[in-house]
């Protein structure tokens, strides 16, 4: 057993100022763990905790996953030799601990900023980031590809993989279970259960975690590799158990289990044997077989081969240490399964996980602005037009919600919370998300998913096979298409149009404004086959949303925005252009800008078209363009330009034989780096600077 108890400290405020962090300081690599006594990395980890909160403060990022890995982060750095053996960090929401502890102490206060750290694991950036992450339910899968490596190549490496309770709903961290028992693969994954992915947890898997949270036993492992099964304490104020009663009975569900021969009360009675602050010591091999067969007969993870150990309290960091010393020494597949609290020792996280996913910097020292905002003519973020919208069509009988774990972020909790018969947050699990509701679709029913598009690319097998080979009713809502800022290339939205593009029976919508966006989003529900409608993260440019308008939104219609003076004139001679630029999406404010300015300073006759539809376009304004004179087309769009909108109009240009020339405005063929998303426009040169760059540019 430990022979000393650990109880982080806990904080109210963040730290405007740099913590006193003596041990962390002298901490440069992990090597550095490896002469501290127990007593001196808990304290390395109560110093570790408030360090995060100072950084995060400074920096802004993701918050409550990170807290709640500090001892687990600690005790995996202490226990193996990194970063020869490998630990695999699923997602990376929890990686600032790791971070910190392996060289990037002081560079953590710049995380996410332009040439700073990025905001996940990336082997580019350090030796000990061994798999990069972004998206969930990966990190099994690597790190058995690791250790079948190093078995192929005679090494002794150990492989550990950790990974979220959210994270183990996707189907793929399932299928590289299945594989590692198949290939008797010494792999060892820490299960870090604490009961939230963003959201709230929730599903069969979580359940069956909450069953085996509150039986209030643990299979345990000795210092000679025996596994044995302990009693374990539990408070009556232990979250879990308060939020899953209601779900998991598992009081009165383990009592009903227990063989009457053995007693009414065998939890009660393994407590009595060991006493309360007795030792752990294995049950007779009868009482242990029947207290495996009948509280633990439906453990997922040993039915499917893993050697299974806890559940641990992921914040008793003694025991952690005992635990993983042990275990280390275990050949084959194993799951160690710790519970953590997520937002740990800082209490407003604590109780409100949800909200501290994610945190932004701490406000400056600067006087209040005096100047008052209108409400009603702030923008609006895109997410809150989308709920705005599914709550005023909610009273439709066949409209359906569909999420995978994003209700908040996506601005469907009105919407869950007004008609929950009719909201299906299924976690992580985007496949399963796409083709649920191609079979809602043949039921008869209008199904929306909203999705991200960087998570739409998980799905787009399903996309293609289950919905748009079937032209099934289905409405994808695709939030955070473009660049997404300070989360970098893993969450980049910048491929939709082109993986989507491609795939017969689907149309797809880019609207300019937050005005736009809800309109659009009706004529894509409207519409009976598939379509999709892509927004930004963030906020629009402040347009109100007018409900009641004559004004079309017809699909495969575009608008003129602005023409210059004279612009449809075919005599005019103060320019031998005449030039059309193409918006799509909510570029076309800047684009509007610079040709303005353009015109203005070069006598150049222009016109600027909001194009709406990327598919289908609308090759009727195209051909009237032609027939106006336009001697050069340009097209804007916050997306890749290789297979995007743009590429569409050159596509169309070609085949109606267009001798004039085409520009296309986009994404070069690179992953666009971290850093604000104002800073990424201009790297790209899509902000209205860099398009008046494009449009100064002499024919080529």
């Amino acid at each position: 057993m430990p022979t000393s108890v650990h109880t982080p400290r806990t904080f109210t405020h963040l730290p405007i100022s740099r913590p006193t962090t003596p041990l962390l300081d002298k901490v440069n690599l992990p090597r550095d763990l490896k002469t501290l006594s127990t007593d001196e990395l808990c304290q390395l980890s109560d110093e570790l905790r408030e360090y995060l909160l100072y950084s995060v403060g400074q920096s802004g990022g993701h918050f409550g996953a990170n807290l709640g890995v500090v001892e687990l982060t600690v005790v995996l750095h202490a226990i193996y030799d990194t970063p020869y053996d490998k630990l695999v960090w699923d997602v990376g929401h929890q990686a600032y601990a790791h971070k910190v502890l392996t060289g990037r102490r002081d560079e953590l206060l710049h995380i996410r900023a332009k040439g700073g750290l990025t905001a996940f694991p990336e082997r580019g950036e350090s030796e000990y980031d061994t798999f990069g992450v972004g998206h969930s339910s990966t990190s099994i899968s690597a790190g058995l590809g690791m250790s079948l490596a190093s078995r192929i190549k005679g090494e002794n490496r150990k492989v550990v993989a950790i990974i979220g309770d959210g994270a183990m709903t996707g189907g793929m961290a399932f299928e590289a279970m299945n594989d590692a028992v198949q290939q008797n693969a010494d792999l060892t994954v820490v299960l870090n259960d604490n009961d939230m992915s963003i959201s709230q947890a929730i599903g069969g898997f979580s359940r069956h975690l909450a069953r085996l949270w509150q039986r209030g036993l643990a299979f345990d492992i000795d210092k000679h590799g025996n596994i044995l099964m302990i009693k374990r304490e539990i408070s009556p104020d232990d979250r879990r158990v308060r939020h899953y009663i209601h779900m998991a009975n598992g009081a009165k569900e383990t009592l009903e289990k227990i063989p009457a021969k053995l007693g009414g009360n065998l939890v009660q009675n393994i407590g009595n044997l060991f006493g309360k602050n007795a030792p752990p010591m294995p049950l007779s091999d009868k009482i242990a077989e029947k207290v495996h067969d009948h509280i633990f007969p439906d453990n997922l993870f040993k039915a499917i081969g893993f050697t299974y150990l806890g559940p641990f309290d992921g914040h008793d960091l003694p025991k952690l240490l005992q635990v993983f010393r042990r275990a280390k020494q275990l050949k084959g597949a194993v799951l160690i399964h710790v519970h953590t609290v997520k937002g740990k020792g800082f209490l407003p996280a604590e109780a409100d996980p949800i909200t501290y996913h994610a945190i932004g910097k701490l406000p400056k020292n600067e006087p209040p602005k005096t100047d008052k905002i209108d409400p009603a003519s702030k923008p609006q973020k895109y997410s809150d037009v989308f709920g705005r919208w599914l709550m005023d069509n909610g009273t439709d009988e066949c409209m359906v919600a569909i999420t995978p774990a994003m209700s908040e972020g996506s601005g469907m909790v009105a919407f869950a919370k007004a008609y929950p018969d009719k909201f299906f947050d299924v976690a992580i699990a985007e496949q399963h998300a796409v083709t649920l509701a191609g079979g809602m679709a043949t039921g008869g029913l209008k199904p929306v998913v909203a999705i991200y598009s960087t998570f739409l690319q998980r799905g787009y097998d399903q996309l293609i096979h289950d919905i748009a080979l079937q032209n099934l009713d289905v409405t994808f809502a695709i939030d955070r298409a473009g660049l997404v800022g300070e989360d970098g290339a893993t969450h980049a939205g910048v491929f939709d149009l082109a993986y989507l593009r491609c795939v017969p029976n689907v149309v797809i919508a880019a609207p300019s404004d937050e005005h736009e966006c809800y309109h659009l989003l009706s004529a894509c529900y409207a519409y009976q086959g598939t379509s999709a409608i892509r927004y930004p993260r963030g906020v629009g440019v402040g347009r109100q949303i007018v409900k009641d308008i004559d004004e079309s939104f017809a699909i495969g219609r575009a608008r003129v925005v602005w023409q210059s003076d004279g612009f449809i004139a075919k005599d005019k001679k103060a320019s031998d252009k005449k030039i059309a630029m193409l918006a799509f999406g909510t570029r076309l404010y800047d684009a509007l800008s610079a040709s303005q300015t353009f015109a203005q300073t070069t006598d150049t006759p222009m016109t600027v078209v909001d194009m709406r539809w990327v598919k289908p376009l609308d090759n009727e304004l195209i051909d009237e363009l032609i027939g106006q004179g336009v001697t050069h087309f340009i097209t804007v769009e916050e997306h890749q330009r290789m297979g995007g909108a743009g590429s569409a109009v050159g596509e169309y240009l070609a085949s109606v034989g267009y001798g004039g020339s085409l520009v296309q405005i986009g994404i070069d063929d690179v992953f666009v780096a971290h850093g604000s998303h104002d800073e990424q426009l201009a790297q790209c040169r899509l902000d209205g600077t860099g398009i008046l760059e494009w449009l100064n540019k002499p024919k080529r």
